[in-house]
């Protein structure tokens, strides 16, 4: 009989729903629970396409003895942390400090309070690994509930407080030391972002590309940061790092030889063996930034990998909605990668001897494998003479590969990451001109609009959150099937959404974009603010936890700060407004100390910061937007390196000027112009692209094509 998960919108969740564990979403009503049966919570974290969460399913929250132990001594609370990232990043933690370490499914008892005092992430049904069964874990601390309940109730106290120390601006680590007073710190200079990028250099793996040793996660921001830092600076060992980083990454297993895609990161240092499950976010990222390295340098190779990468997101992530949906699992047929892996004799079966034997020189496919029993992960450690032999075989292996069983999606809808997916997508179909990019950017910004937005231009989800004031523009976290959760959205969904309708504006030249960011930053401002520069990652109409979320380091994903800071730095210069530029610097200076100290964890922030010491670059395109002249220069425009560079495109013929960077700025003698400006002070206007590439610095050989 379903538990009361059947309901979740979640498929996390509802992965859970059939359990013999009576589980609670997160809600008041558990812990009411918990206080009537004075028993206490066990809280299970983790997300659709874990490995480990789902083996943890298997072995114990689908035996019936566990689940009957569990019902017996605990009301136990099933929360995604991808839903619910403030419930993750609180009791996270605790884990941290308990523990040493991290990491899902996370395993947390708490007390009536919601305190934790006893953590840890997965456990084994016997023991093994060196860690205790779970049966007697959950025997112990029922035991050590009824024994000696003070105690633990003492370590709660103490726990929460020292995790609320810790979790506030200038406390000392990494994240904190980021969010202190403002005042004190300036925003990353030129000499502080060459320190920033020298840092990167001492932990860069020359032989394999990224940085340090396994596992290995693509550095996504990092490399963006490389990439404004080469524009300004002409580094070449820069530029190295990140032509030798998405290399190695697009010709290894993490990357998806068939069909295009990154798995979510490597388990060794040399790209062979991924842990498979395909995040939106990555992708999402690794677009952007393949799309950017071909923008720098005309590479043949980022240019097939970022459309290869688009094809995938929009093939087998889109969701009937228009919507992209977060992850593919990295498990089918109940093996983890056995959809993507191969065997010689499989190769042969479906290729022949002749073009098997090839495809398994060339893809690194051998008797003794690269991973599991003897299967190996495709590979193409270089490219092959005959290009046309190369398509038909990842033609015909891929066709194959449709039969089998394919890895489950995790469906639901994250602003966020879609956020992140229009932005790249947007500027993907521009300068690869693939109106069909462009067209699935749209639609996903159309269906945050309709379903996640809530205010006088969303749709109509129930639940407005309590502070929102007339005309002001909020977020959901999530929707599935076209139906939007009640997770309020956090700062990274305010701040990536907004970064995506600003790239959406800068191709289209539509001001609703524009306007729609406009407002979910004035949003930030009003609820997100800590009043010392930085921002919390809730809203302060948000759900009261053991402390309020404030992380500004990176992780899989921008940090919230750094996302809503860059957005205000393109904001600002579109619009000219200071309170926003106000804002950005006053955040670009909380994060000094991070760019400085810890630039592995800081990329956006440092390229956020390159964009601000660029100006940055303010590009208004003025004509009608029919003339293949306006579109010639449009087109140029936004192959510009310049770090962090706006785009304002307008036809001031059809009326209304309603675009700050483009008012007072018209044609010149009746022919399409493009206005250069920095700080609203403007260049003479340009009607010819090649001196408009010129003043922009962009590739030659590029605006040679777009002409």
């Amino acid at each position: 009989m379903p538990n009361r998960l059947a309901d979740a919108t979640s498929p996390y969740l509802l992965q859970h729903a059939d359990n013999p564990v009576d589980w609670w979403p997160w809600c008041p009503e558990a812990f009411a629970e918990a206080r009537r049966r004075d028993v206490p919570v066990l809280l299970s974290v983790g997300y659709a396409a874990c490995h480990w969460c789902h083996v943890m399913a298997h072995e114990s929250f689908e035996d019936p003895e566990t689940g009957a132990l569990i019902n017996g001594d605990f009301v136990s609370v099933k929360v995604d942390r991808e839903e619910r990232p403030d419930v993750d990043a609180v009791y996270m933690q605790a884990v941290q400090a308990l523990t040493g370490q991290g990491g899902w499914p996370m395993t947390v008892f708490l007390t009536h309070d919601a305190k934790p005092f006893f953590a840890g992430t997965y456990f084994p049904p016997a023991r093994r690994y060196g860690m205790p069964a779970f049966r007697e874990v959950l025997l112990a601390v029922a035991d050590a509930w009824r024994q000696r309940r003070h105690e633990l109730e003492t370590a709660a106290g103490s726990l929460t407080r020292e995790l609320a120390a810790h979790g506030r601006p200038g406390s000392g680590e990494a994240s904190a030391e980021a969010s202190g007073d403002a005042s004190r710190e300036q925003p990353p200079d030129a000499a502080a972002l060459d320190a920033a990028a020298h840092a990167l250099a001492t932990s860069y793996d020359a032989v394999n590309g990224g940085f340090g040793g396994a596992p290995k996660f693509p550095p996504s921001m990092v490399l963006e940061f490389l990439l404004r830092h080469v524009a300004r600076t002409d580094d070449p060992q820069a530029l190295a790092m990140v032509e030798g980083t998405t290399e190695r990454m697009a010709r290894g297993g993490i990357y998806d030889q068939l069909g295009g895609g990154f798995a979510r990161y490597s388990v060794d240092a040399h790209w062979v063996v991924p842990h498979f499950e395909k995040m939106l976010y990555d992708n999402a990222h690794l677009l952007r930034v393949y799309t950017h390295l071909w923008r720098v340098t005309g590479s043949p190779l980022a240019r097939r990998v970022a459309l290869e990468t688009a094809d995938w997101l929009v093939r087998e992530l889109r969701t009937p909605q228009g919507g992209f949906a977060s992850a593919l699992d990295a498990d089918s047929e109940g093996e983890e990668g056995r959809f993507y892996v191969w065997t010689p004799a499989e190769l042969r079966a479906v290729l022949g001897d002749d073009d098997g034997d090839w495809a398994a020189g060339m893809f690194d496919v051998t008797p003794q494998g690269t991973f599991e029993h003897g299967r190996s992960v495709l590979q193409l450690r270089s490219d092959p003479d005959d290009a046309a032999r190369l398509a038909a075989v990842r033609a015909r292996l891929g066709a194959a590969r449709e039969r089998r069983v394919r890895p489950a999606r995790d469906d639901k809808v994250v602003a966020a990451w879609n956020g992140l997916a229009i932005a790249a997508l947007a500027e993907a179909g521009a300068l690869f001109a693939r109106a069909d990019l462009l067209g699935a950017a749209e639609r996903a910004a159309h269906l945050l609009v309709d379903t996640h937005l809530v205010g006088d231009a969303g749709g109509t989800p129930t639940g407005t959150p309590t502070g929102t004031r007339p005309g002001e523009l909020r977020l959901r976290r999530v929707s599935r099937d076209g139906v939007a959760a009640s997770h309020p959205g956090v700062l990274e969904d305010h701040g990536d959404v907004a970064e995506g309708f600003l790239a959406l504006y800068a191709v289209t030249g539509n001001p609703r974009w524009l306007r729609l960011a406009g407002g979910l930053l004035d949003a930030v401002l009003a609820h997100f603010a800590d009043g010392r520069g930085g921002f919390y990652d809730t809203a302060d109409d948000a759900e009261a936890l053991l402390r309020r979320p404030q992380d500004a380091t990176d992780n899989a994903t921008p940090s919230g700060a750094a996302a809503v800071t860059g957005a205000l730095v393109s904001y600002a210069a579109v619009t000219g407004s200071s309170r926003h530029a106000e804002a950005a610097d006053r955040a670009l200076a909380t994060a000094a100390p991070l760019v400085t100290g810890y630039p592995r964890f800081a990329g956006w922030w440092a390229a956020v910061a390159e964009a601000a010491l660029a100006g940055p670059v303010e590009v208004a395109v003025v004509g009608a937007l029919d003339d293949p002249a306006t579109r010639v220069l449009h087109r140029v425009a936004l192959l510009s390196p310049a770090p962090g560079a706006v785009v304002a495109l307008g036809d001031p013929s059809t009326g209304p000027v309603v675009v700050p960077l483009l008012l007072d700025r018209g044609p010149v003698d009746g022919r399409p112009a493009a206005y250069v400006c920095r700080g609203f002070t403007c260049e003479r206007p340009i009607t010819d692209p090649a001196e408009l590439a010129r003043s922009l610095q962009a590739n030659t050989d590029l605006v040679a094509l777009a002409t």
